[in-house]
């Protein structure tokens, strides 16, 4: 920076440059300036004849586009005219000629022991005042406008001191479940290419797994794993319709293997198919589908996101009993494998606070922790209210209906479906 740069710097920067003192147009500089000054209307002769009166002094203010009330307008004007009258009486009896200027409203702001005429406070005062009120409305129609939006709640902070939470990587575990769980997945189509079964059924398959599994009182896990390991065989293995329960209960007795603490024996799974199958045929299932798989059981189900996105809903013991008996539901449907494991717990838990509530409720915490809009759960959603609609009615796949129809559940399934989700449009 050059020196006169530096100099201009310095004084700007120095207190003493701002003080009324030193202002342009203050008390100091108009005393310098001598006889160039102009003349305040308390210094001119009140004896003039004939000179040119302006009643009106000018305001130099910002014009800001804004008309006046027409009574304001009305009342300044007639302020004004009495003014005029008045002067023009003094000066019809005066007499005596000096030189007169017209004074700027700047110079009485500047000269303070100069008194303002009175009409000129009162019509700034009026000014002033609408120009308040302008301010004030154009606030409130602010706020209305200014909506705060719904704030993203940390729902892992009450969990800090619980080691099986891992709060410190819990986010990126979810992250890697998101990115392989597409691998898990199996064509919705795939049975097209079993000669020998369909889906009605593998329908019938899972709904009576769902009661054993009930019966056998083993943990939700076991469940959705078992039904991810039967689709995920069925797609690679040709499967003879005989051979069909066999490989159900061999798919539910390596589930619980890998999720269970207390296994039941292979005996209890020849038992409940009436002695079908031999020990041996279970074993021997058993080594087909593990090698069939490449031993891959460590896959991302929906109850694994059912349960995060459950935490994220802040969900009740009712919520969480009817979105589980909806995704239950789900299972059993074919149709349902062209959606992935997370958008089914997002949707599954959407369609039960719908349910619930009455109203479509997804709040922008489950968005953000689910990573799905409400839009896009509109499809999988209206399917949910669909079988929700007709449980119970099929004679022969009612082991969902039966289980939740009991205290222990609540009698989820006397909750009124979410009628009003089927005529929704979607949007994607």
């Amino acid at each position: 920076m050059g020196g006169l740069e530096e100099n201009i710097y310095q004084d700007t920067t120095n207190p003493s440059f701002f003080q009324e003192g030193s202002r342009i147009g203050g008390a100091k500089f108009a005393k310098e300036m001598g006889n160039n000054q102009r003349r305040a209307l308390s210094s001119i002769n009140p004896n003039i004849f004939g000179a040119t009166h302006n009643p009106y002094v000018i305001n130099k203010r910002d014009f800001s586009g804004k008309l006046l009330p027409a009574h304001v307008v009305q009342h300044c004007s007639e302020v004004c005219n009495r003014q005029t009258q008045n002067l023009n009486l003094l000066a019809v009896k005066s007499s005596g000629i000096e030189d007169c200027q017209i004074v700027e409203v700047e110079d009485f702001e500047d000269n303070k022991d100069v008194p303002v005429p009175m009409f000129v406070k009162h019509t700034e005062a009026l000014l002033d005042e609408f120009d308040q009120e302008e301010v004030e409305m154009e606030d409130v129609e602010d706020e209305e406008e200014d909506v705060e939006e719904e704030p993203v709640m940390d729902i892992d902070s009450s969990n800090l001191k619980d080691p099986l939470s891992v709060v410190e990587y819990v986010n990126e575990i979810y992250v890697h479940y998101r990115k392989t769980e597409c691998l898990s997945c199996v064509s919705p189509n795939y049975m097209a290419h079993q000669p020998d079964i369909n889906d009605k059924m593998r329908a019938i398959l899972i709904d009576w797994l769902i009661e054993v599994h009930h019966k056998f009182e083993l943990m939700e896990e076991t469940l959705f794993l078992t039904v991810n390991l039967i689709d995920r065989f069925l797609e690679r293995q040709i499967v003879i319709r005989k051979k069909l329960q066999l490989v159900g209960v061999t798919a539910m007795l390596l589930a619980c293997k890998y999720e269970e603490v207390s296994v039941p024996v292979i005996e209890d799974f020849v038992l409940i198919t009436d002695k079908a199958y031999t020990k041996q045929d279970v074993l021997d299932m058993e080594k087909l589908i593990v090698n069939e798989l490449q031993f891959n059981f460590s896959v991302p189900t929906p109850f694994v996101f059912l349960r995060r996105f459950l935490q994220a809903a802040q969900s009740n013991k009712k919520l969480e009993i009817l979105s589980s008996y909806i995704i239950e539901l789900c299972l059993v449907e074919y149709k349902m494998l062209k959606f992935s494991p997370s958008l089914l717990a997002a949707a599954a838990i959407y369609t039960s606070q719908c349910t619930l509530c009455g109203s479509k409720q997804w709040s922008k915490t489950s968005e953000w922790y689910s990573n799905y809009s409400e839009n896009q759960l509109l499809e999988c959603s209206r399917l949910m209210v669909s079988f929700h609609q007709k449980a119970g009615k099929d004679k022969k796949l009612t082991g969902v209906y039966r289980k939740y129809n009991t205290k222990k559940f609540g009698f989820a399934v006397r909750a009124e479906p979410a009628n009003f989700l089927i005529g929704v449009s979607t949007e994607f």
